[in-house]
């Protein structure tokens, strides 16, 4: 079994400083209670926004990704935390990173779906490559709140050998049942764990929280209520082998013909 730890903590729009207390004292929590890695929702130190100056930017080995290399090493625990970062020549792209225990880059994930309604899509560059990475024997995907909607994204990790997928987000309460309803729908897809790490408060209570994690099957298993937590979700590697012999919809696919059914459209 490996435990991993989900930090639903209030967005830091204006105060950054006390968001890294907090990540510093949750991610102590979960190392305690046994957590291999904690994942924190999108761009949590500074709060998501859809608007962004590229001058607010960072590399993935800038000022954030150093506080949380900090958090890493002082609790001997790898953390999944999420910047806006610079692109030379381009608009910054909206990313997660992930260190080891010791510190060490394991993964970098750019959003790949922006959310247009917002105009995220016209402040930020799309991501377009997928993360995988490894910690606890368990082989983790990246996914970053609004990409929960594309599941052609979560079939392609699932493909890929992801046996866990994380999604930071800043998911509104006002569609708080298409996020619960979404994530287990994403585990049951794809035969995978699904863990979603939500915001909680933020501007006007716009978040909600409700972080949880689903397993292979889409029965949730782990859930927090609307305000700050570090919930634990147990993942078991044999979970999701014995889910896709069970249920073998992934082997079952008919890729060959759904190549020819999309070149006729």
């Amino acid at each position: 079994m490996t435990r991993i730890a989900l930090a639903q903590v209030a967005g830091g729009r204006g105060d950054p400083a006390r968001v890294l207390d907090a990540a510093g004292r949750m991610a102590g929590e979960a190392a305690a209670a046994g957590a291999s890695l904690i994942c924190f929702p999108e761009q949590f130190v500074t709060g998501w926004s859809p608007t962004v100056s590229p001058a607010a930017g960072e590399s993935v080995d800038g000022p954030l990704a150093a506080a949380f290399r900090d958090v890493a090493q002082k609790n001997d625990i790898a953390v999944a935390g999420s910047i806006v970062e610079t692109v030379p020549g381009r608009l910054p792209r909206n990313t997660v990173v992930v260190l080891d225990a010791g510190g060490e880059l394991l993964a970098a994930y750019a959003k790949i779906h922006l959310f247009s309604p917002d105009g995220e899509d016209d402040n930020y560059a799309a991501g377009d490559r997928i993360a995988t990475f490894t910690v606890g024997g368990m082989t983790f995907g990246l996914a970053v709140c609004y990409d929960l909607r594309f599941p052609e994204l979560f079939r392609i990790y699932a493909l890929a050998g992801a046996e866990c997928m994380l999604v930071p987000a800043a998911w509104p309460c006002s569609r708080l049942s298409h996020w619960e309803t979404l994530l287990s729908a994403r585990a049951i897809e794809n035969r995978y764990y699904v863990a979603g790490i939500n915001t909680a408060g933020g501007p006007g209570g716009i978040y909600c929280g409700r972080s949880l994690g689903a397993d292979p099957d889409g029965t949730v298993i782990a859930r927090c209520g609307a305000g700050e937590e570090v919930l634990i979700m147990e993942l078991d590697p044999g979970a999701v082998r014995e889910a896709r012999i069970r249920l073998p919809s992934l082997s079952d696919r008919r890729s060959d013909l759904y190549h020819r059914l999309l070149s006729k459209l």
